[in-house]
């Protein structure tokens, strides 16, 4: 029997970190429980995903609805889409079946594509792979969860990018509503459908927006900051993740760049180093940019980001002597009079 294979590639990078990859976790759960109930999807939905941040990583291959149960989604270190795309390219090729001349092969694979951010790595060589042998044979849905993310780049990839706006949960569900009936669109057409394509299924357009591409889209930076914290209670990691914001300045009508604080997260050490590159890019923040001082998710520590001199970010209860669980130095901890470097991750 003919398959119809759905690859979901998910950036997990830290900026993801919070109710957005929970979102996505939910949602995927409900587009596999949806499509159980789905007689055509049944018949020939085989799902697969793939998680990409500084490295890429298959989390589920690919296999039928059925048996079908969403893995939990990591969360990792940069935003590596080109090691995504090779992951997927790879996964296609030992997964699908091709035509031959005693069998008619799987249909072309759909992939969902869902990034928030800007890739922190160079993808020309993955782009060319990419649309020299799979672009034609494979239906590709690009999808900026917000507005912080490369859409010519995206371009590159499929004339189909569309942006997610208005991130609440509500939103979310409506998102998700849409890619399930997409799938079941496409499987229960898929024999009258013009070689395979796509049924993209109407959707609001305050929630889904089709990107114009041929407009010049202009690349923001520096949409967030995470930092990674270590709890000196239990040894555990965290991230802190801020969101770039704006104050008043003062001076004229000036705007100054800020970073406020969205949250911390427990993440999970094992997957997060499995998804994270190695590469020491020696990045900084100045924390009077940073707006916000959580407490530790961890322990439940008063301050969640205290600085020690070998650069470690960790918890501490309040002013006092405390023990560094980064290098194991224990000094006085204070509130500094003025802003210092503080390391920061790739985001």
């Amino acid at each position: 029997m003919r398959r119809l294979p759905i690859y979901f590639l998910i950036d997990v990078s830290e900026s993801m970190v919070g109710e957005p990859i929970e979102q996505v976790q939910d949602g995927i759960a409900t587009i596999i429980k949806e499509l159980k109930t789905d007689p055509y999807a049944l018949e020939t939905v085989w799902v697969s995903i793939i998680g990409f941040a500084g490295k890429g990583k298959v989390i589920t291959p690919l296999q039928d609805v059925i048996t079908f149960y969403p893995a939990k989604i990591p969360i990792g270190s940069g935003t590596s889409l080109s090691s995504g795309m090779n992951e997927l390219m790879n996964a296609i090729d030992k997964e699908v079946t091709k035509a031959t001349y005693e069998q008619k092969g799987d249909w072309k694979p759909i992939v969902f594509l869902f990034t928030d951010g800007i890739p922190t790595d160079n993808t020309d060589n993955e782009i060319e792979r990419w649309n020299a042998n799979y672009r034609r044979k494979t239906n590709l849905v690009a999808i900026s969860i917000g507005e912080n993310t490369n859409y010519n780049l995206l371009g590159k990839l499929s004339d189909n990018v569309l942006r997610f706006n208005n991130t609440d949960a509500n939103s979310y569900k409506e998102f998700f509503k849409w890619v399930t009936a997409s799938i079941k669109a496409t499987s229960e057409n898929i024999n009258s459908t013009n070689l395979g394509g796509i049924n993209l299924s109407k959707v609001n357009s305050e929630v889904v927006e089709k990107i114009d591409l041929s407009k010049k889209h202009t690349i923001p930076d520096e949409n967030f900051v995470v930092l990674n914290g270590k709890c000196s209670q239990t040894d555990k990691l965290y991230l802190v993740k801020f969101k770039q914001s704006s104050e008043y300045s003062g001076i004229a009508d000036f705007q100054t760049r800020v970073f406020r604080l969205e949250g911390a997260y427990k993440i999970d050490e094992k997957l997060y180093k499995e998804y994270s590159t190695d590469k020491d890019y020696s990045l900084k923040i100045s924390s009077d940019e940073l707006y916000g001082n959580p407490s530790c998710p961890c322990c439940g520590n008063q301050i969640g980001i205290a600085h020690c001199i070998c650069g470690g970010i960790h918890c501490i209860s309040g002013d006092g002597e405390a023990t560094c669980p980064w290098c194991g130095n224990t000094g006085y901890y204070g509130r500094g009079e003025s802003g210092f470097d503080i390391n920061r991750t790739l985001g």
